[in-house]
């Protein structure tokens, strides 16, 4: 039996609303088929007011073993360092974060909030947010960058926003049952499973970005054109398997015609929502986008497009429906 704690911190519970709709496993296969035991949950745990109390001071205490605690949301340090924007059972939030990462055999991460500050964190960040482990790419966070629990590990950090169910099952999954040593981590201390390959991969739109053709209308993504061009998708540079794991088993942002945002990685939300930066392709005089797709440069990147234009053929240009 793996006893798994999960709190919530500055978070709009999106992260939980998406780990109950796993499939593969499902929540209720975590208890029923791998031996979970949900001590609590801020939406599923039975008991309130002080048995929670009595609980988390047991955990905290050692009475009652920790083997896996997850984390949703941002850690609020605000005000003045005191957390006390953010209280839970009589004490800051932020106090009982420290106690139970340092009781923990694994401590997990779960959404961008937890992982890097996410959008709590963005400029002027009045709640003094951070990630556990992060404060977007900068590593140390609330625990500190030398932070390890009782295993060894650093903070498992599992993005998104909300992260992919099934990335949080099966990590789940994977720790308790004695599997954390096959988890590779990125340098972002990501599972490397989900998140070496890019967003781009396995996208429907795919060979329009090779052949440098683009949607010029909103809602064209999943007729026509590449929506990294003009409409801001961050495919090309987000580490993450979205159209690989498709979402509910049957599409993503790309394969519906939105833009990528890029949630996974640290600095998400980018440019900090200013407006004219959401769904909108920052570019360098007029046309050469500010960002280029990861392992290239501006000027191969130009040169590249250039050519890939010019060799377009005449069905990369035209609707992919016929009405």
């Amino acid at each position: 039996m793996t006893n798994v704690l999960w709190l919530q911190g500055g978070a709009c519970s999106g992260n939980t609303m998406s780990f109950l709709n796993a499939e593969e496993p499902s929540a209720v296969d975590l208890v029923t088929d791998f031996g979970i035991n949900v001590l609590w949950h801020p939406s599923l745990g039975l008991e309130l007011g002080d048995a929670v109390t009595e609980m988390m001071r047991d955990c905290v205490s050692g009475k009652i073993p920790l083997d896996i605690f997850v984390f949703e949301g941002s850690v609020i340090r605000a005000p003045h360092g005191t957390g006390r924007f953010n209280m839970f059972c009589g004490r800051p939030m932020q106090d009982w974060v420290a106690e139970l990462a340092a009781q923990a055999t694994i401590v997990v991460a779960i959404g961008d909030c937890a992982c890097w500050g996410g959008i709590p964190a963005a400029d002027p960040n009045p709640s003094d947010s951070v990630g556990l482990q992060y404060l977007k790419r900068a590593h140390g966070g609330f625990l500190g960058s030398g932070f390890k629990s009782k295993l060894g590990l650093p903070v498992v950090n599992i993005p998104g926003c909300p992260a992919h169910p099934d990335w949080i099952t099966q990590i789940l999954v994977a720790l308790a049952s004695g599997r954390a040593g096959d988890i590779a981590l990125d340098d972002l201390q990501r599972p490397a499973t989900f998140f070496k390959t890019f967003t781009q991969t396995g996208c429907t739109r795919v060979q329009y970005f090779e052949y440098k053709q683009s949607t010029t209308e909103f809602g064209q993504g999943t007729r026509k054109g590449c929506l990294f061009y003009e409409f801001g998708c961050r495919g090309p540079v987000t580490h993450s398997p979205c159209n690989r794991i498709l979402w509910n088993r049957q599409s993503s942002k790309t394969r519906a015609g939105m833009p990528c945002t890029g949630c996974t990685e640290p600095e998400f939300p980018f440019f900090d929502l200013r407006p004219g930066t959401v769904f909108k392709t920052q570019k360098i005089s007029g046309s050469v986008p500010k960002e280029v797709p990861t392992g290239t440069d501006h000027v191969t990147y130009m040169a590249h497009a250039a050519a890939a234009r010019i060799a377009a053929p005449q069905w990369s240009k035209e609707d992919m429906f016929v009405v």
